[in-house]
């Protein structure tokens, strides 16, 4: 299996919307946030079968961060078979 990266640039008021899209998606292994200067803010593995009570402190945290930023990329790991 090999580990594909994508970034996306994104307002810090779709960024919930991003993640919680991406998670859905079910192939994605790790989501690191960066704020307009490059510096990560946080990072987080996804496992295979992550379900809603692992996930809420999460998306609970992204919705912080949504709030305090104004823009930011979402670098997403995949793993693609």
């Amino acid at each position: 299996m090999t580990k594909k990266t994508e970034e996306f640039k994104i307002n810090g008021e779709d960024l919930l919307k991003k993640v919680k899209a991406l998670i859905a998606e079910g192939n994605v292994r790790r989501i690191t946030i960066r704020n307009k200067e490059g510096k990560n803010i946080v990072e987080f593995p996804l496992t295979v079968g992550v379900v809603g009570a692992i996930i809420a402190p999460v998306l609970a945290a992204v919705g912080a961060i949504a709030a305090l930023v104004t823009e930011c990329t979402i670098v997403v790991e995949r793993e693609e078979k």
